[in-house]
């Protein structure tokens, strides 16, 4: 038998403990802009790695009753995120022509809740240098994209016991809600289920209502008469996927270097490690000099609306903003220079901008495509560092690592973690293709800025 065949033991559905008055109040559940251009993409999947107890302090029913809380905390947390219980639903009408799509809480047996196992340990997980394949089976709706949530549960919890360890993978379907609405979820759901009982108050009650630009919605009409016209399935080509961890004092030395080398004191942190990456895998793909090369950054449209949406706002809120060369001029001119242009397209990012991407969208609505979105001559910087990562807990203790699914691995895909030990720590996990990613772990330059892992 195949020591990493991931054993499905049970499955169930969740449905949420109550209907509250808000949730009553906002039925159907109607998306925006934001969520319907992504009906074409991958559902989030992200979970994390903790440690059983040693055997002789680990309770024959641990995870028995681990299973139960966690089944219960996510019944109750499906009160406050109450579309995620539900599934997609299309009403198309002929006269006149019109395609809407939307969220049904009614008609949905709820979210999926799996409980499986497989005979490796923690160790298989952490010790190879890529990610193994198998951390891919730790979610359910492999490959599935967001429109599948017309048959499929728009949020999925799969619990895969390892011989000494614990992965918890949530799958959430993207058109409902952004990395920053996963996180607040899954926060929620750790927050309840160490709270424990029936009526517990969360410290960040999620806000359904949609936003929408004034005189618009709620229903969207999109221009298709048929799902076949705006759906389609990527195949991630063959790629290695490694985490390199970056340290607080690392980071702080390419930050430093980046401010000095354009002489401001305006580069983020952020920018500067994205740059310091753009510049190292670029080198590595050695490209001619005039390859036209970007960095796509992904980010968050809240606090850059006037008035600012809330931070609880639960929903999809983003876009990305991309600084754009040639391989030649990225790698001549030095790091500062590179973190500048981010810089720049971060800070251009503006109410005016985002309002002018609402309104082109509602005179000519589109739907992303994963193989048009991102070309392997240029970087994606996704996720976000500042997200509550390690503070979830389930009665295991802090988190070993954070994973991923299949969902969005492409060439050049970058997305960015909180180091376990916090502290303004980085962890990257780098996609790219086996010649790639080995000219990149020859770069003596980028390998010495990576930092060993605690």
């Amino acid at each position: 038998m195949n020591p990493t065949l991931v054993r499905c033991i049970s499955e169930c559905f969740v449905k949420p403990h109550h209907v509250s008055e808000e949730s009553k109040q906002e039925q159907p559940f109607y998306l925006m802009t934001w969520d319907l251009s992504m009906l074409s993409v991958q559902y989030i999947q992200k979970g994390l790695l903790y440690a059983k107890p040693p055997s002789e302090d680990c309770p024959e029913d641990l995870i028995m009753n681990i299973l139960d809380r966690l089944k219960k905390s996510l019944s109750l947390t499906l009160v406050h995120f109450y579309p995620l219980a539900g599934r997609l639903a299309t009403r198309k009408e002929e006269n006149p022509p019109s395609y809407f799509v939307f969220v049904d809480c009614e008609n949905s047996p709820g979210a999926k809740f799996i409980h499986a196992a497989v005979d490796i340990s923690v160790a298989d997980i952490l010790s190879p240098t890529y990610v193994p394949l198998v951390v891919q089976s730790f979610f359910d709706h492999d490959r599935a994209i967001n429109h599948d949530g017309h048959t499929r549960p728009l949020l999925s919890i799969q619990v895969t016991e390892l011989v000494d360890g614990v992965f918890i993978g949530c799958s959430m379907n993207h058109a409902l809600g952004d990395g920053t609405s996963f996180w607040h979820f899954f926060n929620t759901l750790s927050e309840i289920f160490q709270a424990q009982g029936d009526n517990i108050k969360i410290s960040r009650p999620p806000v359904l209502k949609r936003w929408f630009p004034e005189g618009r919605g709620p229903l969207l009409n999109l221009p298709f008469t048929h799902q076949d016209e705006f759906i389609s399935r990527f195949e991630a080509p063959q790629l290695l996927e490694r985490i390199f961890h970056f340290s607080a004092e690392s980071i702080s030395k390419l930050k430093a270097r980046a401010n000095s080398e354009y002489n401001t004191t305006k580069i983020s942190s952020f920018q500067s490690l994205s740059a310091f990456v753009w510049r190292s895998i670029t080198k590595a793909r050695r490209f001619p000099s005039d390859q036209v090369t970007g960095c796509r950054l992904a980010i968050d449209n809240r606090s850059r609306l006037e008035p600012p949406l809330s931070p609880d706002y639960f929903g999809n809120s983003i876009q990305t903003v991309r600084a754009q060369t040639t391989a030649g001029e990225l790698l001549q001119q030095n790091l500062g220079w590179a973190a500048w242009q981010l810089h720049q397209a971060v800070v251009n990012h503006t109410d005016k901008e985002v309002h002018d991407f609402v309104n082109q969208w509602l005179s000519s609505p589109f739907i992303y495509q994963i193989a048009q979105l991102f070309d392997p001559q240029s970087i994606m910087m996704g996720s976000s560092p500042r997200f509550n990562k390690y503070g979830n807990e389930f009665g295991l203790g802090k988190a070993l690592t954070l994973r991923s699914g299949y969902a969005h691995k492409f060439d050049g895909k970058v997305s960015s973690y909180p180091g376990r030990e916090g502290g303004g720590s980085i962890d990257l996990e780098v996609c790219l293709p086996p010649h790639s990613m080995n000219a990149l772990e020859s770069d003596e330059e980028f390998m010495a800025a990576v930092s060993s892992s605690l």
